[in-house]
């Protein structure tokens, strides 16, 4: 059975020949587990290719405002897919999507006071899903919001631009039940509302960040988020050094990125296990053959599905919170000209996590820092800018 209604009102180009305001709508196809979420129309015009992806955070995307839905059945999350179409059904090449970030009101994230990444995609993301036996437990009513950042170097200017999002979803009823599997997102240069963007200096660096879990889990795959020229981010224990995974950019012979790697070691098995109030760190390499500084061009992030030992023991919403309320803030603002630039995957203006306070460091990317002062005992630490080293 198919059945949709508009989440928002759809409004008819005014007389003066202004475009519609873009719009969310939703449908569900009950026989086939798919929800298909369709945002727009999105009126493009032409840009000058990028040079790099900094340029996404120097004013040269088309980035929306965040569109409010809410998520309608009972189930599990477990993958989706992206089309672009224009005005007249025409298939928009996939790489004019710069970012896609969806956001879950209703839910924290696990290590940062800020609302949950539900998913995000990106030029270098193809269509995602996992098996039916694993899925991000959803309730009917969830709050969920969703932003895209778009880059149009087609050529020509797009109309009436609409991006269809459908997501894979398991019912209540399927038996066995699916592992509840929550996202959970590892940024090296976090900073809740505001940037996660970092330098690049020439030739070979890193920049790291440590933290700890509040629950016990089992990780069971992951991606990354890097721009150009990146190389790898690798998850490794403090204590023993251990790099325990990792995922790598494929680049061009310029060290341009192509996409960033995956890995599923926990689908049918244990997956990577986790230990709550150990301390573990990520690190972002990068790799600039440029001979020069590239300022604020670069991102790390690692994202994965975590299954945590006691749900019980994911860290609650606290309203009052003003890391919370400094992340939904900057999400209110985002795409907004007139605001403060917006960062990418995650925090404040931005996915799949959210970023910490910036604190410049010359230490080598292995070194650690301590928790945010303040930070309460049993939840996760605060994110803080990680450490540098380059060569």
């Amino acid at each position: 059975m198919l059945w949709s209604w508009i989440l928002g009102a759809s409004l008819a180009a005014g007389w003066d020949g202004t475009p519609p305001t873009p719009t969310v709508s939703v449908s569900i196809d009950s026989s086939r587990h798919e929800l298909t979420v369709t945002s727009g129309p999105f009126d493009l015009p032409n840009m000058p290719p990028m040079e790099d992806h900094g340029m996404m955070d120097l004013g040269t995307s088309h980035d929306t405002r965040l569109q409010r839905f809410e998520w309608p059945v009972d189930g599990w999350f477990r993958g989706f897919r992206v089309q672009l179409v224009d005005g007249n059904g025409q298939v928009v090449p996939p790489h004019v999507m710069h970012h896609m970030v969806m956001v879950n009101f209703s839910r924290r994230q696990l290590l940062y006071s800020a609302a949950e990444r539900l998913m995000g995609t990106g030029t270098e993301t193809e269509e995602v899903s996992v098996p039916k036996s694993i899925g991000v437990p959803m309730k009917p009513g969830m709050k969920l919001g969703m932003y895209v950042a778009w880059h149009n170097d087609t050529g020509k200017d797009l109309e009436g631009v609409h991006l269809k999002l459908t997501m894979l979803w398991t019912p209540k009823n399927q038996n066995p039940q699916p592992v509840n599997a929550l996202p959970i997102y590892m940024d090296v240069n976090l900073t809740v509302g505001g940037l996660n963007t970092f330098d690049v200096p020439p030739g070979k660096s890193a920049k790291a960040y440590e933290f700890s879990l509040p629950v016990s889990g089992r990780l069971l795959g992951v991606g990354g988020h890097m721009h150009d020229y990146g190389s790898r981010v690798r998850l490794e224990d403090v204590q023993s050094g251990k790099v325990l995974t990792q995922v790598v950019a494929k680049r061009d012979a310029q060290g341009k990125l192509v996409k960033v790697g995956r890995k599923l070691f926990g689908v049918s098995g244990d997956g990577l296990r986790l230990k709550a109030n150990r301390r573990y760190r990520v690190i972002g390499e990068y790799d600039n053959p440029t001979g020069e500084l590239k300022r604020k061009g670069a991102m790390a992030s690692m994202v994965g599905l975590f299954v945590p030992d006691d749900m019980r023991r994911w860290p609650a919403i606290d309203p009052n919170d003003s890391t919370y309320r400094r992340d939904l803030a900057s999400l209110e603002v985002r795409g907004d000209a007139t605001a403060m630039p917006a960062a990418h995957h995650g925090g404040a203006a931005d996915e799949p996590g959210s970023q910490e306070a910036h604190r410049q460091g010359s230490e080598e990317a292995g070194a650690p820092h301590g928790p945010e002062t303040g930070a309460a005992e049993g939840t996760a630490s605060q994110p803080r800018s990680g450490h540098d080293s380059h060569e």
